[in-house]
């Protein structure tokens, strides 16, 4: 107990005196006039003692009403006190009355001011019940005006008790526990009224003849296991309706997080217990749970009467531990529970399947004469198990919550979290600041994931966000907005201190990363938008915050602040969608075709098809949109197959037949998970009558060597129909050579910032030189784009390599101007007697996107 609740006590104590005073006041008062009244106060003292054992065992409780901490009963004491008033002389009804108190109260060991207020209760209300029989007119016979004076008399005692009560309860508890007692007064009231009227009729019967005593007695027995069949049967329909209310609440309240405040109240209150305590141990990311509803408190508190020892004990056991008077229990326990000024106590573990998920505790029967019993325990393990479901269902309701807002690798807020949280930021901005928005996209992720394994992917994604967490100030929400990107947003003064901070994430996410002997350097591209200078709402903010930070990914590294210009870049690519595919519906597309020539002897051995578009608003339309615009639009396949008929279609019909034309053509890494390509492709070689060994299909390293083996049936089925395969653009990614040898390919082309470089830069020519070496090692032949310079040309040829493409000999042209080049470009050389046409360089240092 604590010192508050010690000193509430004593309080109590000493304001019960102020009722208990004045009642043993009025008994001392009545008493004297009664003395002064009548003329034989007392005697008959056989009947006295046969009146006082009936009283005493009248005292008996039949119905229990429990108002807080006070016990309301319903005895049959009016019988016996309706045959006392009619039979014994007023002062000795006072001396009866008073004493059955002494040993009902001394019988149920109450505290002294219990004791004493009960016993100046009973002597007040019996000897103010003699004045009124001195008052009213005297007894004759046992007609009805007999019973009028009894039912006054007893009517009362029944009432000097009930307004002792209600006064004594709101003194110490309040008015609205008075009203209570008021308002359940109604039952007891009318059990009273009936216990008058079978005491009236036992009066009549005795009157009679005392025989009927025997049949009284019979009667009596039967009514009292009536009474109490009845009452067991009335607080049995409590309790269920109590376990159905307290179900309900359980259910409607483990939706919103109020469980335990619900719970507890209605627990303690079915149980009839001063404390209901819920204890929950740590779970997870759930803190412990310590939560206690008392009787007379407001609200829970965080302290529970039972010891942490017993609380373990019925967890370790797994069973319910149930200790006080009637309860039994070891000597132990009931040590340690009376240490705890605790009389009584059950605590029930809550299970969930075979785990013990925490504890429903009750402690102390309210009333001092009340205890728990053995039916009292079955009750409240229901109560329990009902609890158990209902908190695992709060859990997991939270639980469910948190994930489809948090994201389950990190921890973080994920998108939609952000999204409602920057929302919010923007509805309550303050003048002077702006809501920044950051989003960091970690470069390199899936070379990590290629090389090391998705695990070691996962762990430098959980070490970024730890990074952004600690780093980020206090007020950021940082979140991950999925795959390799992440949020922070926050208030700042302006964009320039959105920067800043960006400049400073970037800095602490670039920390080298070890894991285990592993140290890898991570870097992040940054893209950054502000509220309200780039929108007014979550969804614009984070669109525009995207295409910021794929500004930053074209210079790796950076941080860059989103400008109109970029989404002027997106919209116009959004809005070529429909034109694109009007123009292939209506062939508005060209095909240009680029030579590839041998570097010693300058021969034609090919062509590289490239498409071309001339919007009629746009103008000349970048490759890169178009293809970009394809592939978001499910236009890649028509857009493939255009290029592959005009190639073939041209090289089935080149002029030059002692010259045969082979046409080269991009694919896509999306086509090769087309299992219909490769037949589409062989029925395209069989309609233009092309041979197989003419086509090559050019696939970016990143699209061919993804780290999966995804494209590599395709690729095996188009080898299979003799169709040749390049990697372009080798080098810009992180493949291996030995790696390469593994795929079913022909042909490597450099990628030209290697090749374009080789004049200038050691490092570039020794990139180009190893990779012709090994190619050749591994049998694969090697083109080098970008030729562009005389003395890139001398140095490639120095290295053996055999093929190159680039400006040196020409850009890419339409097909009439290609065979108008290559018929200038000619010169006719006799070997053998045949004549095979060799090219003249003529260097071209125009430019144009490819």
């Amino acid at each position: 107990m604590t010192s508050r609740e010690a000193a509430l006590r004593r309080r109590g104590t000493d304001l019960a005196w102020l009722i208990t005073g004045p009642l043993a006041l009025l008994a001392v008062i009545c008493c004297l006039l009664i003395a002064l009244v009548e003329r034989e106060p007392y005697g008959d003292w056989g009947l006295a003692v046969l009146f006082l054992v009936a009283l005493v065992a009248a005292q008996l409780p039949v119905l229990s009403f429990i108002i807080r901490r006070q016990t309301l009963s319903a005895t049959i004491t009016e019988i016996p006190l309706v045959l006392a008033l009619y039979y014994l002389p007023p002062l000795t009804l006072v001396l009866v009355a008073t004493l059955a108190a002494l040993i009902t109260q001394f019988r149920h060991r109450l505290g002294p001011a219990k004791f004493a207020f009960n016993v100046a209760r009973s002597a007040a209300a019996t000897s103010l019940a003699g004045l009124v029989l001195l008052a009213l007119p005297p007894i004759r016979g046992v007609g009805p005006g007999t019973w009028g004076i009894l039912f006054a008399a007893v009517s009362t005692i029944t009432l000097v008790t009930l307004a002792a009560v209600v006064g004594v309860i709101t003194l110490l508890q309040g008015w609205q526990a008075g009203m209570e007692v008021i308002r359940t007064s109604v039952v007891p009231l009318l059990a009273a009224g009936v216990n008058v009227a079978v005491g009236l009729i036992t009066l009549l019967a005795l009157s009679t003849t005392y025989w009927s005593m025997l049949l009284l007695g019979a009667l009596a027995v039967t009514l009292a296991a009536v009474y109490r069949a009845y009452a067991q049967f009335l607080r049995q329909h409590r309790t269920l309706a109590d376990i159905y209310e307290l179900t309900q609440a359980m259910t409607s309240s483990g939706q919103d997080g109020t469980l335990p405040d619900a719970l507890l109240g209605r627990v303690r209150s079915l149980m009839q217990a001063e404390y209901a305590t819920l204890w929950l141990p740590v779970q997870g990311r759930h803190p412990e749970v310590l939560l206690t509803a008392r009787v007379d408190g407001r609200g829970l508190l965080d302290f529970s009467l039972i010891p942490a020892a017993l609380r373990e004990r019925a967890v370790r056991q797994r069973q319910t531990l149930a200790l006080g008077a009637r309860l039994g229990g070891d000597r132990e326990g009931l040590a340690v529970l009376r240490q705890a000024t605790a009389k009584d106590a059950i605590i029930v573990p809550l299970r969930s399947g075979e785990a013990v998920i925490g504890t429903l505790e009750v402690v102390n029967r309210l009333s001092d004469v009340g205890h728990f019993t053995p039916s009292d325990v079955p009750v409240f393990e229901t109560v329990a198990a009902h609890a158990a479901v209902a908190l695992e269902n709060s859990r997991l309701v939270d639980r469910l919550r948190h994930d489809a807002y948090h994201d389950t690798l990190t921890k973080l807020p994920n998108r939609r979290r952000i999204t409602g949280a920057l929302d919010e930021a923007v509805k309550i901005r303050a003048p002077g600041e702006v809501v920044a928005v950051l989003l960091f996209d970690v470069d390199g992720l899936r070379q990590v994931n290629e090389s090391l394994g998705h695990a070691a992917g996962d762990q430098v994604l959980a070490e970024v966000a730890d990074r952004l967490r600690s780093s980020a100030p206090s007020s950021a929400l940082v979140g991950r907005a999925g795959g390799d990107e992440f949020l922070v947003t926050l208030r700042l003064e302006n964009a320039d201190a959105a920067l800043a901070l960006a400049t400073r994430l970037r800095e602490e996410i670039r920390a080298e990363m070890v894991f285990d002997a592993l140290t890898l350097d991570v870097d992040t591209a940054v893209g950054v938008a502000v509220h309200p200078d780039h929108g007014s709402d979550a969804a614009t903010l984070l669109q525009r915050v995207d295409l910021a930070a794929m500004a930053a990914k074209t210079m790796p590294g950076s941080v860059h602040l989103f400008s109109p210009a970029l989404e002027s870049r997106s919209l116009r690519r959004l809005g070529l969608a429909g034109d694109l595919r009007r123009a292939l519906d209506e062939g508005e597309l060209e095909v240009y075709f680029q030579p590839k020539v041998t570097l010693r002897d300058r021969r034609l051995v090919g062509v590289e098809c490239l498409a071309r578009w001339e919007h009629p608003a746009h103008g000349q339309v970048a490759p890169e949109d178009f293809v970009a615009v394809a592939e978001h639009t499910g236009l890649l396949g028509r857009l493939t197959e255009v290029v592959l008929r005009e190639g073939l279609r041209r090289s089935r019909d080149w002029s030059h037949a002692q010259q045969p034309l082979a046409v080269a053509v991009n694919l896509s890494a999306r086509t090769l998970t087309d299992p219909h390509f490769p037949d589409q492709v062989r029925e395209l070689l069989d309609a233009y009558g092309v041979p197989p060994q003419r086509l090559t299909f050019e696939i970016r390293e990143g699209g061919v060597l993804d780290g999966t083996d995804r494209p590599i049936p395709a690729l095996r089925r188009l080898r299979d129909l003799g169709v040749r395969l390049s990697v372009d653009d080798f080098g810009t990614g992180s493949s291996s050579l030995a790696y390469l040898r593994r795929l079913p390919v022909h042909e490597v082309k450099v990628d030209r910032s290697f090749v374009q470089g080789m004049a200038t830069d050691p490092g570039d020519l020794a990139i180009v030189n190893a990779v012709v070496t090994l190619s050749q090692q591994f049998g694969l032949a090697v083109v080098a784009e970008g030729v562009e310079s005389e003395l890139t040309l001398e140095l490639l040829q120095d290295i053996g390599c055999e093929i190159g493409q680039g400006f040196l000999f020409s850009r890419p042209l339409p097909y009439e101007r290609l065979e108008a080049w290559f018929g200038a470009q000619a010169e006719p050389e006799a070997a053998g007697g045949v004549e095979h046409p060799r090219l003249r360089v003529v260097p071209d240092r125009s430019t144009i996107l490819l």
